[in-house]
């Protein structure tokens, strides 16, 4: 049968995934259903996570608090009140002193975002990978993983939080320095207008940009110059649904910071409760559909109903040297050799019975005892050996030891393979 032609973005996309302790499962009807029957059935589990990535928002939530408040204040005393005399030293102009407070204000805090940015990664490191278990593992919550993202994922979080606390920076000092040209009737205010505008939506496009790099770089092993480039690419080649996606991960962030006294006090309840973890788990479900339909099999594994079946419906072989059979013979290895499963053992109910004592007993009871524990031991010895070239056991050995070595085969060639540089997702001609 000849081979489908690949679209554009699985032509550009390809790569390994990073080796993973989970092994992905079926989607028990659709991304939505699984998405729900997570958000249900698991909403408590949610919140605990959510009460942990917060912890690592406090410094961020602090910076906005006293942003808020040193504003205000400001306004209060500031020489606003024209020809009042209110305030010290006396201002004869006034127009324009308000925008210049907001950018003064503004220069410091939101230069102060930046590091907190980075401080909030850590804690979504760890949510992103939680969250992005349970969505392969049809629901399974594991609260150690937290920390085990922390160590694998804050990188990629960490030049997505950087880009974005960058771009907000530049963003919001080129509208605060438009507003304060303007109020003070600069020539030019149409273009300062626009320059204004064009800021706010270059940080709404590097705002989806940057939760692309973090689900790529979750899921893929690629430097800070690709995870940027496939972040890229991603966010154009999926543009609707990636916009629509992120207005529902992030709406109530968006309620928190934007709306009134009221709806902003319910945003930050819901901001501490379930927002961060609920927004995880809305983005990388729409990620995960988005890697399952762009990447072909071959090149990455694909979760979801029916990703293992071909045209007609027939089910495809499994190929050993697959991303998901690896992670099936690790796991096995990882277990240890069954004793139930790789030796034979004496059915209970077969053999002698085990001496028993009486409530009163003597020396002769014990060497009695004693006797009675060696004969079973015989029994037990001569019952395994009997019975230790039987198919079952044989060829439970024979497979263990064949994953084991295929395991040890793949390690030694990772190690002569790290001298080389990480698997890319976008295809690059090679210099000469």
């Amino acid at each position: 049968m000849a081979e489908r032609r690949k679209g554009i973005v699985a032509r550009w996309l390809e790569g390994k995934e990073r080796e993973e302790t989970c092994v992905r499962t079926s989607l028990p009807e659709s991304r939505w259903g699984l998405f729900w029957s997570i958000f249900k059935g698991r909403f408590g589990k949610l919140c605990l996570l959510n009460l942990l990535t917060i912890l690592f928002f406090l410094p961020l939530l602090a910076i906005i608090f006293y942003r808020t408040m040193s504003i205000g204040s400001q306004g209060l005393i500031g020489p606003f009140g024209d020809g009042l005399g209110v305030g010290y030293p006396a201002v004869p102009n006034v127009v324009g002193v308000y925008e210049f407070i907001i950018l003064r204000s503004d220069l410091i805090f939101f230069a102060m975002i930046i590091p907190a940015l980075i401080i909030a990664g850590v804690g979504i490191s760890g949510c992103i990978y939680v969250v992005r278990n349970m969505l392969w593992t049809d629901g399974v919550f594991v609260m150690k993983n937290f920390w085990n993202g922390v160590k694998r994922n804050f990188w990629s979080v960490f030049e997505a939080a950087f880009l974005f606390g960058i771009v907000l920076f530049v963003a919001r000092y080129v509208g605060d320095l438009a507003d304060y040209y303007v109020a003070r009737g600069a020539s030019l205010a149409g273009w300062l207008t626009a320059s204004k505008v064009i800021g706010y939506l270059l940080l709404a496009l590097t705002c989806l940009i940057s939760l692309w790099m973090i689900s790529l770089g979750l899921n893929y092993k690629q430097g800070p110059w690709a995870l940027f480039r496939n972040a890229v690419v991603m966010t154009f080649s999926t543009f609707p649904q990636t916009v629509l996606f992120a207005g529902l991960a992030t709406w109530p962030i968006f309620l928190f910071l934007f709306a009134g006294s009221f709806f902003m006090l319910i945003g930050l309840m819901i901001l501490i409760f379930f927002a961060i973890s609920y927004a995880c788990l809305v983005w990388l479900d729409y990620s995960q559909w988005a890697f399952d339909k762009f990447i072909e099999p071959s090149l990455g594994v694909p979760a979801g109903k029916g990703a293992a079946q071909e045209k007609g419906g027939e089910q495809a072989a499994a190929d050993p040297n697959s991303a998901s059979e690896k992670e099936i013979r690790r796991l096995i290895v990882a277990q240890g050799k069954s004793a139930l499963a790789s030796r034979p053992i004496q059915p209970i109910d077969e053999g002698g019975a085990l001496y028993e004592l009486p409530e009163t007993f003597s020396r002769g009871d014990l060497k009695k005892l004693r006797e009675s524990k060696g004969t079973l031991q015989k029994e037990i010895d001569d019952y395994a050996k009997a019975h230790e070239n039987d198919a079952r056991f044989v060829e439970y050995n024979k497979l263990y030891e064949e994953r084991e070595r295929a395991i040890r085969e793949e390690d030694e060639g990772g190690k002569k393979k790290n001298k080389i540089k990480p698997p890319r997702m976008l295809d690059q001609k090679k210099r000469r």
